[in-house]
C-alpha cells in the first residue's frame, strides 16, 4: 500500500515513516504518512514528521494497518495527535470475486466522454455531502486519472439515461489497487446498484491484473454490500491527525 500511495506524488523517507505529498492538492487525504512495518517511533522522529507536513502548510496526517505497525499509535498519541478513524478493511481476491450483474432497467458503463465522468462525479460529490457543481478542473482531473490507468464506472436508467449511480478504483501499483467512491443517488438506492458498481470495477481490475485489491467500508450497511461482492474484513485502518500544532 505504501508504493500505491507514493503513485504520482512527493515522497521523503522521515525516520520510520514514508511521507507523501501531493504535487496538486492540499486535500489531507492526499497528503498523509505511513509508517513502515513493524516501525517503533521515537518522540524525535514524530515531531521531524510533523515539522515536515507544518512547514508546508499542510496537516500532519499518518495512515496506516494497524497491524502493520502496532507500536505507531501509542507514539503518535504520545505527542498529541489523535485518532481521526479507525476502519474496517476489506480484501476481495480474484478467487473470491462474485459476479453481481446490474439490475433490470439499470446499465453500466465506462465513462468515456466528459459528460460522462461529469455525471458520474456530480453522484458522488452528492452522495459524500459536497455540492453538486462539479468543477471543469475536477472533470479534467479524473479524465487525466482514468487515461493514466484509473478505472471508473457509471450506472444510468437505461431508459432516461439519468445517472444512478458511480464508482471508481485507483491505478494499479505492484498488483495492488483500490476501490472507493461508490455512490447511488438517494432515489435509486434499495436495487443492488452499489453492489454492481463494486463487482463491476472489481472485475475490471482483476482482468488488468490486480491481486490485491481493497477497500473501506464507511458503515455496517456498506460492509453488507461489499460483502455481496465477494469482500472479506482484514483488519483495521488506521487515520490519526495533530490538528494543533503547538
Amino acid at each position: 500500500m505504501r508504493r500505491a500511495a507514493a503513485a504520482g506524488r512527493m515522497v521523503e523517507q522521515i525516520g520510520p515513516f514514508l511521507a507523501t505529498f501531493s504535487r496538486q492538492s492540499d486535500n489531507p487525504f492526499l497528503n498523509y504518512a505511513i509508517p513502515d512495518d513493524g516501525a517503533r517511533p521515537s518522540r524525535s522522529g514524530v515531531d521531524d514528521l510533523t515539522n515536515a507536513y507544518a512547514r508546508r502548510e499542510l496537516l500532519p496526517r499518518v495512515e496506516f494497518m494497524a497491524e502493520t505497525a502496532p507500536d505507531a499509535e501509542g507514539a503518535l498519541l504520545a505527542a498529541g495527535w489523535s485518532v481521526e478513524r479507525r476502519i474496517p478493511v476489506m480484501l476481495c481476491p480474484p478467487a473470491s470475486a462474485l459476479t453481481i450483474p446490474a439490475p433490470a432497467g439499470i446499465e453500466l458503463v465506462v465513462p468515456g466522454t466528459d459528460e460522462e465522468i461529469h455525471a458520474m462525479l456530480v453522484v458522488q460529490f452528492e452522495a459524500f455531502g459536497q455540492s453538486p457543481d462539479v468543477p471543469d478542473s475536477q472533470v479534467e482531473k479524473t479524465r487525466e486519472q482514468l487515461l493514466a490507468g484509473g478505472f471508473a464506472v457509471l450506472a444510468r436508467d437505461a431508459a432516461t439515461g439519468e445517472p444512478a449511480g458511480g464508482g471508481v478504483a485507483e491505478a494499479i501499483v505492484d498488483a495492488t489497487t483500490e476501490v472507493a467512491g461508490i455512490a447511488v443517488p438517494v432515489s435509486y438506492r434499495k436495487r443492488g446498484i452499489g453492489a454492481a458498481l463494486t463487482a463491476f470495477l472489481t472485475a475490471a481490475v482483476h482482468d488488468a491484473g490486480a491481486r490485491t485489491v481493497f477497500l473501506t467500508p464507511a458503515g455496517v450497511p456498506e460492509q453488507r454490500m461489499y460483502a455481496r461482492a465477494g469482500y472479506t474484513p482484514t483488519g483495521d485502518m488506521l487515520h490519526l491527525s495533530l490538528a494543533e500544532l503547538a
